[in-house]
């Protein structure tokens, strides 16, 4: 196919799909086939300062936009996104990898920050107190700050987006959204789709690029707030570069999340419940449950955890019936293969190895089937390093606080679970683990919008969660007003006195 038949994707700058302008074009490739869907261009610094700046100019006029139309729009959106949730998946499939029940859930969760966003009339309400002196009363309104900057990974490219600008402009904010170079055309309909429910030009901005766009919206002076979600390495250097300029940021980083499974737990359930957890998107989930740790007894569970895992069909995300498809792309794919071998070298025993799956039809694609190591240890590779694919490392422990203390030595915090029939040990459970996130008898407890995402520690720079309640905190500034109103005929007090509390 000549580079002339291939698409490209758009800029969106000031309410028009542009084309760019620049020399440097990246080719997104479907990870089952190795088909060139299109062309992503890493746009020019003109480009994106032409997008930071239509967003400044368009907050004037939207952050005196009555609250209730900037929630008519959002219930408009979610509306646009449930009808075209199909098409939408669809093209996720394509473009990541992901099997297509997988694809809308992707969409889904991003739909339930969407209908987050349509309540902002209650959640960016402030405070008042009447009276706190006599005739004085105090109160605080919760403002925008002004252009604010996301930057999205390859693994969810609808939800995050979703997670992100939404949210933002719901508080009066404008957006300049970078989602990844991997996968953006998911993204792309999503913005249209947002324009379509009303978003005004210059409200909503997509740029696209790699290192030096990150960059640029990490320092430029008219970005007041930057919001993150990928690997570790990147989101350091993102959090320490847009506070050195002064800006808020908050960055979703990399896991290792853990699972203890006591004896008492309910086993085909809990079984079911880690294969999904551990290969499901192909383990490509910040979330995902990459460490089981089994209990006493429920080490005899084992091989039929091996047994269960090997019953997973592996295929492209378009066909039915797959359970775990391709790697988003050819490097990834080396780096899970090669962290499989380095934990072969370091000791670990393989009882499941998924490399060098034959999947009919796709012989180019992207594909490593669940992998599963048994006897691992703290000071292995495939313990220490975030994998980002679908291989689960099982550990043992003699007692339930011997798993707890192995969980909380781990630096990284995102999420935990526990699988147990046990009420006293779920709470004990609840009490000692430090990380952020805790399911019980739940695998992936990634909360609903009503919440905040509360990952912690090695796993999370910046104090507040990128949805729920906190991130209205993220994305306004409080302005607190106390004042006093005089009667025609009441004197005023003398020079440099102060309101009496009293």
């Amino acid at each position: 196919m000549s580079t002339q038949s291939i698409p490209s994707v758009k800029l969106l700058i000031n309410g028009e799909f542009v084309e760019s302008k620049t020399s440097q074009w990246r080719d997104i490739v479907n990870p089952a086939t190795q088909e060139v869907l299109a062309r992503v261009p890493f746009a020019t610094a003109e480009e994106m300062n032409a997008a930071v700046a239509s967003a400044a100019e368009a907050f004037k006029t939207w952050r005196k936009t009555p609250i209730g139309v900037r929630a008519r729009i959002f219930l408009k959106y979610q509306q646009l996104i449930r009808d075209n949730i199909k098409e939408l998946a669809a093209i996720l499939t394509a473009e990541q990898g992901k099997t297509l029940p997988d694809a809308e859930g992707d969409v889904f969760r991003g739909l339930e920050v969407v209908e987050h966003a349509a309540n902002i009339g209650s959640l960016q309400m402030g405070e008042l107190a009447n009276n706190v002196a006599g005739g004085v009363d105090t109160y605080t309104l919760n403002q925008p700050l002004g252009v604010c900057a996301g930057i999205t990974p390859f693994n969810f490219p609808a939800m995050i987006p979703l997670w992100m600008f939404p949210m933002a402009i719901a508080c009066g904010n404008t957006f300049v959204l970078k989602p990844s170079e991997q996968d953006p055309m998911v993204t792309m309909r999503l913005a249209e789709l947002a324009l379509e429910a009303g978003i005004p030009k210059g409200v909503l901005n997509v740029i696209h690029g790699g290192a030096e766009a990150v960059d640029l919206l990490c320092d430029h002076p008219q970005i007041k707030a930057v919001s993150f979600v990928g690997s570790t390495r990147v989101g350091t250097h993102v959090y320490n570069r847009a506070t050195a300029s002064g800006k808020r940021a908050q960055c979703m980083m990399g896991a290792k999340n853990h699972a203890i499974v006591l004896p008492d737990a309910n086993k085909q359930q809990t079984l079911n419940n880690l294969l999904g957890a551990a290969y499901g998107a192909a383990g490509q989930r910040c979330m995902a449950l990459s460490v089981v740790i089994l209990v006493g007894e429920a080490q005899s569970w084992l091989p039929e955890l091996v047994e269960k895992s090997k019953t997973l069909k592996v295929g492209a995300g378009a066909e039915p019936g797959t359970d775990v498809g391709p790697l988003v792309s050819r490097a990834a794919f080396d780096r899970v293969s090669s962290l499989i071998e380095r934990g072969v070298a370091e000791g670990a025993e393989l009882l499941l190895d998924g490399r060098n799956v034959q999947v009919p039809g796709y012989a180019d694609g992207n594909f490593v089937a669940p992998t599963l190591f048994a006897g691992v240890t703290a000071e292995m590779s495939i313990y220490r390093e975030e994998i980002f694919g679908p291989v689960l490392c099982v550990m043992h422990a003699d007692t339930f606080d011997e798993a707890i203390a192995i969980i909380n030595a781990n630096p990284n915090g995102n999420g935990t679970a526990l699988f147990t029939r046990s009420g006293a040990a779920a709470r004990h459970f609840q009490e000692e683990i430090d990380i952020g996130q805790v399911g019980i008898n739940v695998p992936i407890p990634v909360p609903v919008p009503l919440f905040s995402f509360t990952g912690s520690r090695a796993s999370k720079l910046g104090d507040l969660g990128p949805y729920g309640k906190q991130v209205v905190q993220f994305y306004t500034q409080t302005k607190t007003v106390t004042q006093r109103w005089f009667d025609e005929d009441e004197v005023g007090g003398p020079v440099n006195t102060t309101i009496t509390l009293k």
